[in-house]
């Protein structure tokens, strides 16, 4: 069986995951408004993983928040250059340089069953190689008119299957989504 990839995250109302600058403040700004205890579905869905692949500039941001917030989950970090682990995460943390391809290969060896892709650019190379089986998008009720794009451009259509989409009260729309495989 092979390693199923799953997007989940939140954008702007115009597609955006992050200012230009990369800073997250809308995003912040909308958590706000977020009734205590509610996270839409985030915990549920990080509890069905078993490994998070994320792209340097995503790692980078979560370092900055301080405190770690995958716990013992393993981690990978794409990037072509040398990256920094602090030793309190480097148990969990680890660099690779390799194709999203051969990264899902080596890991569905490894006994992976189900991997969160999350930061633009490592979507968008996941996307393009045919891996991501499933999309969450949360939309923020915030159009920021530029910015960090959650699609940029792709060499071809990619065509999704609606599985279901959920309202919040406090303006957040969730859409969830299967990519429909092409040959």
């Amino acid at each position: 069986m092979s390693l199923v990839s799953s997007v989940f995250i939140a954008t702007s109302l115009d597609g955006f995951i992050a200012r230009t600058d990369g800073e997250l403040d809308w995003l912040n700004s909308a958590n706000k408004t977020v009734p205590e205890g509610e996270d839409c579905g985030y915990h549920a869905f990080f509890n069905s993983i078993d490994v998070l692949i994320m792209g340097r500039k995503t790692y980078e941001k979560v370092l900055s928040f301080g405190q770690w917030a995958y716990g013992s989950k393993p981690v990978i970090v794409l990037s072509r250059h040398k990256l920094e682990i602090p030793e309190q995460i480097a148990k969990n943390v680890s660099h690779s340089s390799e194709s999203p391809k051969d990264l899902s290969e080596r890991l569905s060896r490894e006994g992976f069953k189900r991997a969160y892709i999350d930061g633009g650019t490592t979507i968008q190379r996941f996307l393009d190689s045919k891996l991501i089986g499933d999309l969450t998008i949360t939309l923020i009720p915030v159009i920021l008119g530029s910015g960090v794009s959650l699609f940029g451009d792709l060499p071809q259509d990619i065509s999704l299957r609606h599985v279901e989409t959920r309202t919040y009260d406090f303006g957040f729309v969730q859409l969830k989504y299967q990519v429909i495989k092409s040959e």
